[in-house]
Parts: C-alpha cells; structure tokens; sequence
C-alpha cells in the first residue's frame, strides 16, 4: 500500500524529555504535517512536571487544547487514546508512513521488542515493524542495563532507529532551547523530514585550521 509522506505517527510515553516532543509537535505541525498523537498515561506526570502541562484524559479534550497551544489546522491533529483499538493505526491497512516514540520509556522499548499489543503506542509500533515500515524511538535513560541494550539491538536488527537524546556540542548551544533542537533536528533528519533547526557540519559551521588540526591529540 502506497503511504502517505504527510503523515507521522507519534507516540509521547512516560521518559524524561517532554521538551523534545513540544517542539517536535511544534515542527511537524508548523510545517502541516499530519499528526496522530498517542499520549501514555505516566506521559501526562511527565508533562506536567516538565512543562506544566495538564493534559486531560480524554482524547477529544487533549486534541482541544493542544490545537489553541499550536494554533494549528484541527484537521492536522488526530489524538487516540490509550485503548483506542478503533484507531487507523492499530491495523496495517493505515496510510502512515512513519512513527516516532519520543520520549520512549525503557518499559514501552520492552514491550516493543516483545510484541506485546496491549496498547494502541505498543500495538502502533509492532504495526510499523510488521509492514516494514519506519519505526523511531527515542529511549531517555542514564545508564542503561544490558536488558535496555539488548532490547535495542533487537530492534535494531529488525530495522527500528535507536535515537537516544544524545546532544552534540560542536555547534557551540548557548540556551536549553539549542540543546532541544539539535536532538529535534535529527529525529526530523530520520524522518526525512526538512528542517532548518541547525546548522549543518561543513554549512555554517567555523571548521578547525589546519594548525588547529596539527595541535589535537588522540
């Protein structure tokens, strides 16, 4: 089935690291992408702790709110909730090429790697593997266990990008707001999605002299 490139699927559970789905919501919306949000309910104490955002409960009041928060097109925000198996994205037969887990809970990367369905995030996620489709998560957790690794390299290995929020610093952040954008810009990156969030490497970027070069050491 031919997918649709406008739409992203994307799931917020309950990891640290609620100002990366803000301003990833932010982006996809701003550029009218399509957007079908799944939202845990240990996401919503996050969120709150996080952002002060009180997200409701029902899927309708979340939808309401979060379309005032972005001012963007209600068509362009589809919100499901947790056990919302009528969801397009609980069947492979649906349009979306693509779904993103950010923050991703060490809990939601289990039960990925395990097949467990037993909500529409897991269920979305073991679709997109299924129907061989792209499948991003962003795994928040300091340090990992050889339990988190292997889940991840199983997944790996079937084809799922393990992105943790990993920041790089050669591009000199100076606000928290940089910082965020630069673990944004290369979930975008993954994506295939455009963005002008960073500079790139070998762009904008002041590169090192050669007599800088000569000074470093291994």
């Amino acid at each position: 089935m031919k997918t649709d490139n406008k739409q992203i699927a994307l799931a917020l559970t309950g990891a640290s690291g609620a100002p990366y789905s803000q301003r990833l919501l932010a982006v996809l919306l701003g550029q009218g992408i399509t957007v079908h949000l799944m939202i845990s309910a240990a996401a919503r104490i996050v969120f709150a702790d996080e952002l002060d955002w009180k997200l409701p409960a029902r899927a309708s009041d979340v939808h309401k709110l979060l379309v005032a928060e972005f001012q963007c097109d209600p068509d362009h925000l589809k919100v499901y909730g947790e056990q919302q198996w009528s969801s397009p994205l609980a069947s492979g037969s649906h349009k979306v090429p693509t779904m993103i887990v950010c923050p991703c809970t060490m809990g939601t990367l289990s039960s990925i790697a395990c097949g467990s369905s037993d909500n529409l995030i897991n269920r979305a996620a073991d679709v997109m593997i299924k129907e061989n489709r792209q499948l991003i998560l962003v795994p928040r957790e300091a340090p990992f266990s050889a339990i988190h690794l292997e889940n991840m390299l199983k997944l790996a290995r079937l084809g799922v990008c393990i992105l943790p929020p990993n920041p790089g610093f050669y591009f000199k952040p100076t606000t928290v707001d940089d910082i965020v954008d630069f673990v944004v810009a290369r979930i975008l990156d993954q994506a295939n999605i455009g963005h002008q969030l960073i500079p790139r490497w070998g762009g904008r970027l002041k590169q090192p002299t050669n007599d800088e070069i000569s000074k470093l050491t291994v």
